[in-house]
């Protein structure tokens, strides 16, 4: 058996843009982590279990019909922003008041990804449920030699979109102005008169708006849902904040971005290795945690005394 083998042009013209769909997807889901550890210097582990509750959200609420699906999007959209706020105001808004540490919230973080996870299990049971496919989205398109799914070119236009949204809101808006102060120095915004708990609540419903984008898109392409089925996604979209730069948004969308063509390109150029494919994910995590620890573009933060 050989390990190596060298892709036709079609084949990898093909898989290029498996790559980049796969990356987007990353990218989507990454961006909420990033947005959080950005505000509160927390890595919010339940992140990815509210990424597989929109996905139970969007498998009861988006119709097959191509008229009623932009409706149930945003329901999804709205409904999980919520479940984020939630989230923040029951299991961390509490600990922050008490100046608990930071390893008091981690604590709640992991104990709310668990408690998310076992509640899909009663709510929706263990039983794997197949996500609602609407066929303008899972169709094929020919373009040249190339046979690609529409997601291929949706979704990273939509991640784009998406991106350059949420920098105008950082970078250009009050809102955006007091995200930027919390995440410098929480006390000093407090005395600066930002509503802090109001800003990393809009910080969380931002961050959840978009992980259900994500898993809307994600469930298109993977239809398979189950109560861990944001396990392993939310590890890798974890390790593509990390590579990036943890904190930045920009850093965020290139991490994802490069993780999904690393994991596909290796599977496309060494095919027999492909039931061990996600072990790339930790060896690049690996890699640049000892080389660029900060990530890609990453900054230097100052250790407060």
């Amino acid at each position: 058996m050989s390990w190596f083998i060298l892709p036709t042009g079609d084949v990898l013209a093909q898989q290029l843009c498996n790559g980049l769909l796969l990356g987007s997807l990353f990218a989507l889901v990454a961006v909420g982590y990033t947005m959080v550890y950005g505000i509160l210097r927390l890595i919010n582990f339940a992140h990815c279990d509210i990424f597989m509750m929109a996905m139970y959200i969007a498998f009861f609420t988006v119709a097959d019909d191509f008229r009623m699906w932009v409706l149930s999007f945003v329901v999804v959209i709205i409904a999980t922003a919520a479940l984020g706020v939630l989230l923040e105001k029951s299991a961390y808004a509490p600990l922050r008041r008490q100046n608990a540490p930071k390893l008091s919230m981690l604590i709640s973080a992991i104990g709310a990804s668990y408690l998310l996870e076992n509640l899909a299990t009663v709510l929706f049971t263990g039983r794997p449920k197949t996500f609602p496919q609407i066929p303008f989205f899972v169709d094929m398109l020919q373009i040249g030699p190339v046979r690609i799914q529409r997601l291929a070119i949706i979704v990273p236009v939509v991640t784009i979109i998406l991106m350059v949204i949420l920098l105008l809101l950082i970078n250009k808006t009050k809102s955006g102005m007091a995200m930027r102060a919390v995440s410098k120095d929480l006390e000093t915004a407090k005395l600066m008169g930002i509503n802090v708990n109001a800003t990393i609540s809009f910080t969380f419903a931002i961050g959840s708006a978009i992980a259900a984008v994500g898993a809307i898109l994600w469930g298109l392409k993977y239809p398979q849902i189950s109560p861990l089925v944001g396990v392993m996604p939310g590890l890798k979209c974890f390790i593509a904040a990390v590579i990036g730069g943890i904190g930045n948004v920009k850093g965020a969308v290139i991490g994802g971005v490069l993780l999904g063509f690393i994991e596909v390109m290796a599977v496309t150029f060494c095919p027999s290795i492909s039931a061990y494919k996600d072990i790339f994910s930790f060896v690049l995590l690996i890699v640049i945690l000892l080389f660029r620890p900060n990530g890609i573009i990453g900054e230097k933060l100052a250790e407060k005394v």
